[in-house]
């Protein structure tokens, strides 16, 4: 009975790890309530979730608020701007459906492929933008800039990830309890192919950890 309790026994780590990922979940949850925190949330998530689960460095919550703080300003400008960008494409969206009822014009079918890829765009740039910023000191222009350039030049881990959000989406539809597991567990699956992406683009470590002082736990 006492193997159960110890901490290096793997169902305890395992069991540890899924309780964590519903802890951060409920604080993203509760954290973009107010719509405009969405983005400081969503990189205090992607960091946390790789720094503290994967990678098993700090804790939760302290790592998921230092990011939150840290990275506050230039999240919550590129949240907002998304989020206005949504609120846009979905009265397009909406309105270029309605025109598809005309048989007599293509119009409303020409609009709706239009709307439908700027859509998937800005979503791409979603996926990448937080995480980007949860890891590289840039400015607003330079995140989307790379977030664009990330997506387009590894398009099918892109694609991958894309189908992740779509998966949890469909199971959040069928098994509305999901959704309390659903923002870590997405991030933890998308991570496994950020985090292979992102390693191509960070500088050369300088030396082991042991002799920068620095904990490189980014680079495992």
């Amino acid at each position: 009975m006492s193997r159960f309790f110890d901490v290096e026994n793997p169902l305890f780590s395992l069991l540890s790890k899924v309780a964590d990922m519903l802890f951060v979940s409920i604080a993203f949850i509760l954290l973009t309530v107010p719509i405009i925190t969405i983005g400081p949330a969503y990189t205090a998530l992607y960091y946390s979730v790789v720094k503290v689960i994967r990678r098993e460095r700090g804790y939760l919550f302290r790592e998921f608020f230092r990011s939150f703080k840290l990275n506050f300003k230039r999240a919550t400008i590129i949240g907002v701007l998304l989020t206005l960008v949504f609120l846009i494409l979905a009265f397009d969206l909406s309105y270029a459906w309605e025109l598809t009822a005309d048989p007599d014009s293509n119009k409303g079918s020409l609009l709706l492929g239009v709307f439908v890829g700027i859509f998937i765009l800005a979503f791409c740039i979603f996926i990448y933008v937080f995480p980007i910023l949860s890891r590289f000191d840039m400015t607003v222009k330079q995140l989307i800039k790379a977030s664009m350039f990330m997506s387009t030049r590894h398009l099918h881990f892109t694609i991958l990830m894309l189908a992740v959000h779509v998966a949890a989406l469909v199971v959040i539809y069928f098994f509305l309890p999901f959704i309390f597991f659903a923002p870590a567990i997405v991030v933890f699956v998308n991570s496994l192919m950020m985090e292979k992406i992102f390693k191509k683009y960070m500088p050369e470590s300088e030396g082991p950890g042991e002799e920068t002082g620095k904990d490189e736990w980014y680079l495992e």
